[in-house]
C-alpha cells in the first residue's frame, strides 16, 4: 500500500460549508456488498432498515474549545484546547494557529491571557491561562475546510455531556460527523420500526485532522471511550444485523470486541490506526459514514472495512454526481454482509 493509494481528485466547492436542512434531507449513497450503488435521501435509510437490527451511534458532544484572540502585536491566534494539564494552575495542552507562535509568547483576550510556556512537539504547545473568565468564550472548534464558524449545526441532536464529562472537560474537538443527518423525528420512527437505537461514546480529538504522512509508521491520538452495560448487551444478544454510524463508532466497537467478537463494557482509550489489511472482530453488517479527505485515517479505515477499490469508485461517482463532501456533507450507507 501507498498513500497514493488513497488520494482522489475532489473540486474545492464540493465541500460542504453548511448542513443539510433538515438534517435528514442529506444525500445517502447505499454501496451494496457487491458494488451496486443506489442514490437516496438519508431519511430513506429507514427503508434499509429491519425490527431486531441494532443502530449504534456515538452521543459524545463536541466541547467549545477553540478560543480566539491577539498576540501582543496585534495579529490575530486562535488556539485549540485539547486537555487540562493542572487544573489549579490553569495548564493545558492545545494548538496554536498564530504567526510564529513560541515559548513566551502571551496571546490577549478580553477576560485576560494565555501564556506558552512550552513546545512539546512541532503541533503542540503548553499554555497557562490567567483565568478562568477566558473558557467562557469558547467556541466550537471548526474543521479547518469550513471557512465560516460552525454553531449547532456541528452537534448531533443526540449529543449528552454528562457532569463527569463537564467537571474533567472531557469531550470532542469533532462531531461525529455521519450521525449529524439524524433528526429527532427520524430516530423515533426507527425505534417504531422495532430497530433497537443504542448510545455509546468516543471522544474524537485533535488528530482526526492531522495527516497521514507515513502509513507504517502513523501513530493515532489516543481518545476515550465508554461503553454503556446496556449497549453492550443489546449489541451482543440481537437478533438482527449491527450498523454502526461512524468511523468513530466502530473504532470503539473495535477496541472493545475480544477475540470473538463479543463486546465488552467498560472504559478506555482507543489507539489503533485502522487500516486495509486490519481483521474487524466487531460483527458490522453495515457502516454509516460521510465522505472523508484524501488519504486521511478515515478514508483509510472505510477502505479497510469494504475494500479500497470499491470504496474509491463510489467516490469517483460521487464527485461525478456532485455529492457534498466532508464534515458537513452527505452520507454513504456501506454493507459489507
Amino acid at each position: 500500500m501507498k498513500l497514493s493509494d488513497f488520494d482522489y481528485e475532489l473540486p474545492e466547492n464540493l465541500i460542504a460549508q453548511d448542513a443539510a436542512k433538515p438534517r435528514d434531507s442529506a444525500r445517502l449513497m447505499v454501496i451494496s456488498k457487491d458494488g451496486a450503488l443506489e442514490h437516496r435521501i438519508f431519511r430513506d435509510i429507514i427503508n434499509y432498515l429491519k425490527p431486531g437490527d441494532v443502530l449504534v451511534l456515538n452521543s459524545t458532544k463536541v466541547l467549545k474549545m477553540k478560543l480566539v484572540g491577539k498576540k501582543e502585536s496585534g495579529s490575530r491566534a486562535e488556539i485549540i484546547l485539547t486537555g487540562c494539564m493542572d487544573k489549579k494552575e490553569n495548564i493545558w495542552r492545545c494548538h496554536v494557529k498564530a504567526r510564529n507562535p513560541i515559548v513566551g509568547t502571551r496571546i490577549l483576550f478580553s477576560d485576560g491571557h494565555a501564556l506558552i510556556i512550552s513546545q512539546p512537539s512541532v503541533d503542540e504547545f503548553m499554555i497557562r491561562l490567567s483565568s478562568d473568565a477566558i473558557l467562557k468564550h469558547g467556541l466550537l472548534p471548526n474543521p479547518p475546510y469550513i471557512k465560516h464558524n460552525v454553531h449547532n449545526e456541528y452537534q448531533t441532536v443526540y449529543a449528552k455531556e454528562d457532569m463527569e464529562d463537564k467537571k474533567l472537560y472531557r469531550g470532542s474537538l469533532a462531531a461525529p460527523t455521519a450521525g449529524l443527518h439524524f433528526t429527532k423525528s427520524l430516530l423515533k420512527r426507527l425505534r417504531e420500526k422495532g430497530v433497537k437505537v443504542v448510545f455509546i461514546k468516543l471522544h474524537v480529538g485533535f488528530g482526526t485532522f492531522l495527516p497521514v504522512y507515513d502509513m507504517d509508521k502513523h501513530e493515532t491520538e489516543k481518545e476515550y471511550f465508554e461503553i454503556p452495560n446496556k449497549a453492550a448487551k443489546v449489541i451482543n444478544e440481537r437478533k438482527g444485523r449491527l450498523i454502526v454510524v461512524g468511523t468513530t463508532t466502530l473504532k470503539a466497537l473495535e477496541s472493545s470486541s475480544d477475540q470473538d467478537g463479543k463486546i465488552i463494557s467498560g472504559t478506555g482509550y482507543s489507539g489503533i490506526f485502522i487500516k486495509p489489511g486490519f481483521r474487524f472482530r466487531s460483527g458490522t453488517d453495515a457502516l454509516v459514514t460521510n465522505f472523508h479527505l484524501p488519504k486521511s485515517s478515515l478514508i483509510m479505515l472505510t477502505c479497510a472495512f469494504a475494500g479500497t477499490n470499491k470504496i474509491l469508485d463510489a467516490y469517483h461517482v460521487a464527485v461525478k454526481e456532485k455529492y457534498r463532501f466532508f464534515s458537513l456533507g452527505d452520507a454513504m450507507m456501506i454493507w459489507n454482509r
